[in-house]
């Protein structure tokens, strides 16, 4: 991918040209392989991602090995586990590739440098921290007040074309419903 490609991919984040210059000078594109953790839980992470191709999600992991899937993240948004990376903590998730991706990779020590040069930097930052925190307080609310099938509805809405890039599984895990109880809403939809 040449750095004009680069350049247009990231205006879509809203990265004017010359901040997008910065960016690349201090970042590198990555290929990852599908079903590869980008993170893994119990890491501290120390990079910074931006998805130009392919699909990810946040999962957690309990002690039975039971997958909960916390996010999924198409192309365009920001793969971190900021707060971990902010406290230099391990991170409570794993980022998962579920497809052949590649991502524009930036190291944070690079981040912070490039933050304390340029405003721009900061603004963008709260930009993406409040376009998450909106994704996940409607995610918390509709977890808590919608059943199964509006839930799922939303998902369709929400991630169009999305249902034939996941699994049953990644989708119901999402839902927090069981892949069976999935199941039986789809046929319900399509009957």
């Amino acid at each position: 991918m040449t750095d004009e490609q680069l350049t247009d991919l990231l205006s879509s984040y809203g990265i004017p040209a010359a901040e997008a210059a910065d960016l690349l000078m201090i970042s590198k594109v990555v290929s990852i392989d599908r079903h590869v953790y980008y993170l893994s839980s119990g890491q501290i992470p120390r990079k910074i991602a931006f998805n130009l191709k392919g699909l990810f999600r946040y999962v957690y992991s309990d002690v039975k090995g039971n997958e909960f899937t916390k996010s999924i993240i198409p192309e365009n948004n920001i793969l971190a586990s900021y707060s971990a990376m902010l406290h230099q903590t391990p991170s409570f998730f794993a980022i998962h590739a579920l497809e052949d991706s590649q991502v524009l990779e930036v190291p944070y020590t690079e981040w912070l440098k490039l933050k304390e040069t340029n405003r721009f930097w900061d603004l963008f930052l709260i930009r993406m921290l409040e376009k998450g925190f909106c994704v996940k307080e409607k995610r918390e609310r509709d977890l808590l007040l919608l059943d199964a099938e509006t839930r799922y509805k939303d998902f369709l809405t929400g991630f169009p074309g999305l249902e034939h890039r996941l699994t049953l599984q990644i989708i119901a895990s999402y839902l927090g419903i069981k892949p069976e109880s999935l199941s039986r809403i789809r046929k319900k939809m399509a009957g």
